[in-house]
């Protein structure tokens, strides 16, 4: 419990945390709100406004929080310089389903992460309603992704029917030679960074059809060739173990060349989503008893780390990266001081 009739200040990592939040969550403001403007199916669409409401809160709560604390509140992103509304439809609505669903996947993470780094009471309160309204997301999703047909299963193993113990250091070591299968983890990992990666190039088919500038647009057909290459790896792997291999979503961009967000806008999403990817590949690699698939991820990490490095540059150089929280320059202070 807090000292009665004290607050604390927010920590490293209360901070860090609302930080990013904003910032996502202004940029899905934008994505949400021209998904809502297209948006046709009867059922998607009250998911779309259900999700947008609950990012609008989301900044009313960290802006109040933030002002209170006499902390600058982000730049972000807004739907007046960053998306044009009246542009045509970029995306379908089963795509728009797919994504948002990807998000509250990835906010059951990010939020969880939130709540373990918050110290505050206040702060505490908070992720714990933004992790229960995404759990309810991520149920409304799914259950709409299932009655449509759209969602996509890992697959399906055969019923255990003894129990067995490994017999063989081959089992993680096996250098040379016939691998053998794959482990249900492992499977349900390459299955969902084959999906992770398939919504990826999807979004950055649509992105690159839209951007401008010609170092943007490469950058982007870049990583469309790095999502495919990832998902072929993914899919030997699967198909070595005579496993399914999920579908593309590529169909589901339409062929709108015409402006419709920002490239800084653009170039942020790619650049959290490569960074998401770096650590859906590390748990890849801690849940991968088999060697060749923990190597596997390592490689496949370094190249998007440096795919990360070059937009980060372009981001730099167009003034579009923001810079979050530092902690203070004690030997520049001490300097300045020197000079005063």
């Amino acid at each position: 419990m807090e000292e009665q009739g004290k607050q604390k200040r927010l920590t490293s990592g209360e901070i860090s945390q609302l930080w990013s939040q904003y910032l996502n969550d202004t940029a899905s403001i934008c994505m949400l709100t021209y998904f809502q403007e297209k948006a046709e199916d009867v059922e998607i669409k009250p998911i779309i406004e259900h999700s947008l409401q609950l990012s609008k809160a989301h900044i009313q709560k960290i802006t109040a929080i933030l002002n209170e604390e006499k902390n600058t509140v982000p730049h972000g992103f807004t739907t007046e310089e960053d998306v044009d509304l009246t542009s045509p439809r970029l995306y379908s609505d089963s795509y728009v389903l797919n994504f948002i669903h990807q998000m509250a996947v990835i906010g059951l993470t990010s939020y969880s992460t939130s709540l373990s780094l918050s110290a505050r009471s206040d702060i505490t309160t908070y992720y714990k309603e933004c992790l229960n309204e995404t759990i309810q997301l991520f149920e409304m999703t799914k259950d709409l992704l299932l009655s449509k047909g759209l969602y996509i299963r890992s697959p399906y193993f055969p019923s255990l029917e003894h129990v067995d113990f490994i017999k063989k250091q081959s089992f993680i070591f096996d250098f040379f030679g016939e691998k053998r299968p794959l482990i249900a983890l492992e499977a349900a990992n390459l299955y969902a960074n084959i999906q992770r990666n398939a919504l990826g190039s999807a979004t950055l088919v649509g992105f690159s059809q839209v951007a401008k500038s010609k170092d943007v647009t490469q950058f982007l057909l870049r990583g469309i060739d790095i999502a495919k290459k990832h998902i072929k790896l993914f899919a030997n792997k699967l198909e070595d173990s005579d496993l399914p291999v999920p579908i593309s979503w590529n169909a589901d961009v339409t062929k709108s060349t015409t402006y419709t967000f920002s490239e800084k806008l653009m170039m942020f999403y790619t650049f959290s989503l490569i960074t998401l990817s770096v650590g859906y590949y590390g748990i890849g690699v801690a849940a991968s008893p088999r060697i060749d698939i923990g190597i596997l991820y390592n490689r496949l990490s370094l190249e998007i780390q440096k795919y990360a490095e070059d937009g980060a540059n372009i981001m730099i150089k167009n003034g579009w990266l923001e810079q979050p929280p530092l902690a203070p320059d004690r030997r520049k202070l001490a300097k300045q001081n020197m000079q005063n």
